[in-house]
């Protein structure tokens, strides 16, 4: 084994990997930027290397700066995990000839399996079902015309090289056809040097299903399962799960014979995912295989038992596998949430800042892969992903409830996150019953809000729940004091029955609280006339999270108070409820509630990030919703669109200028 290794990540997945190496007794060294100098990940390895400046094209994805680091410290071996240069074989080749070892496959297997076309065309030799295609990159606008027209529409424009939907393109007529290549071409270079796009028939309605695999040098292969990862966004993954809710043991053996034919096909040896596509006829054709450890790995570790990154480090080693397939066992079941700092409400914008406050939840068959802690600075440079949460169940059931609590109970406060979102994913009846497609969260939200109103008996809790906070924190403190003064104070009645009225947005609820509050003990309160019988276990509120047993069942909430003013989160829900007594509500009817108005005549910058393109010129006449910036942020691009209808009278950025949030992009004529 190892004596040392060198982690070329940061984050979460570094942290990860160097809690396998310490329980196996390996040394690591970090890598780090500029903006990392005070992160968790260079904080717990056993040496830390500064590498460069903050942008990731100047630190982590520069390879002689890697590789000098290993060699200065006295590295057998380079993990690169997921992201920056793990699909990169000319590192993994740079890693190979400087004498270290790279744990992953090698760079003629991360060649031919990281390029779309060249492993779809070994996939169809290896006998695995292809999406029906053109299997070459398209020349021009009239070529993909015919080559869609034979195919039949919808089809999908996709780019050879990289991955996580950059460059993709549904296209559902030839109208949009010349406008989609076009864009598609521009993103692919962006991200990945590369414009060479290819066309394939589009499955609608999809499931996205991989097959996790490992195979050795000694010519041993062997697959573990399936996940189910068809809950995404922008092609990026929101919930992930093992084993599929739609997989049957017939074909789950089918789907990993295929890979692991793939993988024998390809030379492959270590960790690596083929990704398939599947039909609502269950159907399933080769998406693409990646070639590193992917992001959601920690499911199938829970229902395996095994830890692949410990496998990842003895395959480079050059041991044997120590299963065969038919020892492989799935033993219960696992979902995973991905934790981002994004805005769902603003179309999920990054969100940059430092975490002023943090709690990650605890509990049993509970695990959380966190890169961030209180005091984290979250940068523009760098993948919006904070942490994983991953619940393990003897059913699917038992995970999904034990996810929707522990997120409940994630607090990070400093910058906005999708807990919530993925929260209120998570509580949906559909996901409950597994109905789930790539399409599930456009089916089921529009601009990060879910469609569906939220239940009538989740924002009962919440009334509940913000209104006993109000109560503690004002009449039951000043009523436990009144035994140790005297009688002018008045007499103590802790049965006396307590009255509030709660509001938010056009609802409102009539709450009676009757009986002492006393941790452990039973109390009723009443929401809208309908009877809670409430036990509060241990009163922890001082750190913004209550835990209430509710009818017998255990509920979690994160509030933030202001006076009356209660910021409820509860399983997707967060808003604001206002807590008044009777009296307070009753001049509360006749004073209106205040209009925020925004400045029509400003664009302003919705976040910190890097000026991609200015689309706009002044004294142009623009529309309400046109794009006129183009802003990068957590290696995404994004539009900042006109508020207005209206004409520019002054651009105050341009491109290649670094802006901060609420700054003045650009001026409007009055």
């Amino acid at each position: 084994m190892f004596q040392k290794i060198l982690i070329a990540n940061r984050g979460e997945i570094a942290i990860r990997i160097i809690r396998t190496c310490n329980r196996l007794g390996i040394s690591t060294v970090a890598v780090y930027s500029d903006a990392d100098h005070r992160s968790l990940h260079k904080q717990l390895a056993d040496e830390a290397v500064h590498i460069g400046e903050s942008a990731s094209q100047k630190s982590y994805l520069v390879i002689d700066k890697i590789i000098e680091a290993a060699k200065a410290t006295g590295c057998e071996a380079i993990h690169p995990g997921y992201g920056f240069l793990s699909e990169n074989s000319a590192f993994a080749q740079a890693v190979t000839e400087a004498g270290i070892t790279f744990i992953g496959p090698s760079p003629e297997a991360v060649d031919v399996m990281g390029d779309k076309i060249t492993s779809k065309d070994l996939a169809k030799k290896a006998g695995v079902p292809v999406i029906p295609g053109h299997i070459d990159a398209v020349k021009d606008d009239e070529e993909a015309l015919r080559l869609a027209e034979d195919i039949g529409y919808p089809i999908l424009l996709k780019p050879a090289a990289g991955g996580g939907g950059k460059g993709m393109r549904i296209v559902h007529s030839p109208e949009e056809m010349s406008t989609a290549l076009a864009a598609s071409r521009q993103e692919t270079k962006k991200a990945f040097n590369d414009t060479r796009i290819f066309v394939e028939r589009y499955i609608e309605n999809p499931r996205h299903i991989e097959i996790q695999i490992l195979a050795d040098e000694h010519g041993n292969i062997i697959h573990l399962g399936e996940r189910e990862c068809s809950i995404q966004r922008r092609y990026q993954k929101v919930i992930e799960e093992a084993p599929s809710s739609v997989v049957s043991p017939e074909l789950r053996a089918e789907m990993g014979k295929a890979a692991c034919d793939l993988a024998t096909k390809a030379g492959y040896v270590n960790a690596g995912t083929v990704e398939f596509v599947m039909g609502p006829d269950k159907s399933f054709y080769f998406l693409e295989m990646n070639t590193r450890l992917q992001v959601e790995h920690p499911v199938t570790e829970l229902v395996t038992g095994m830890d692949l990154i410990e496998w990842q480090l003895r395959i480079a080693c050059g041991e044997k596998l120590p299963l065969t397939q038919d020892q492989v066992r799935i033993n219960g079941w696992a979902i995973e949430a991905r934790i981002c700092a994004e805005e769902p409400s603003r179309d999920f914008m990054p969100s940059t800042g430092m975490i002023t406050r943090y709690f990650a939840p605890q509990g049993e068959n509970l695990r959380v892969d966190s890169g961030v802690n209180i005091g984290s600075r979250i940068e523009m440079f760098y993948d919006s992903m904070l942490a994983k949460v991953i619940s393990y169940g003897k059913t699917r059931e038992d995970a999904r409830l034990n996810l929707i609590e522990a997120l409940n109970g994630y607090h990070i406060e400093g910058v906005s996150t999708n807990i919530d979102f993925a929260t209120s994913l998570l509580c949906l009846q559909e996901f409950a019953e597994g109905e789930l497609s790539t399409n599930f969260i456009d089916q089921h939200f529009s601009g990060g809000i879910c469609k569906r109103s939220p239940s009538t008996q989740y924002l009962r809790l919440c009334a509940l729940a913000a209104t006993l906070i109000y109560h503690v924190r004002t009449v039951a403190v000043r009523e436990s004091l009144r035994p140790m003064v005297s009688e002018i104070g008045g007499k103590h009645h802790p049965g006396v029955k307590h009255a509030y009225m709660v509001r938010t947005d056009d609802a409102s609820y009539d709450v009676v609280l009757e009986g002492p509050i006393i941790s452990g003990q039973s109390m009723t309160i009443k929401v809208d006339g309908f009877d809670h019988k409430v036990i509060i276990p241990v009163f922890e509120f001082f750190r913004r999270r209550l835990k209430l047993i509710i009818n017998n069942q255990p509920y979690r909430f994160r509030l933030v108070v202001d006076d009356q003013f209660m910021h409820v989160s509860f399983n997707g829900i967060s808003k604001i409820f206002e807590v008044y007594s009777p009296q307070e509500w009753e001049m509360m009817q006749y004073m209106p509630r205040k209009e925020q108005r925004k400045q029509k005549d400003l664009l302003l910058c919705p976040m910190p990030g890097l000026v991609v393109d200015v689309k706009t010129a002044q004294g142009e006449q623009v529309y309400r919703g046109q794009d006129l910036v183009i802003l990068e942020s957590m290696k995404m691009e994004s539009g900042v669109a006109s508020p207005i209808d209206g004409v520019i009278a002054e651009i105050l950025v341009e491109k290649g200028q670094t802006v901060e949030a609420e700054e003045i992009l650009i001026r409007f004529e009055k």
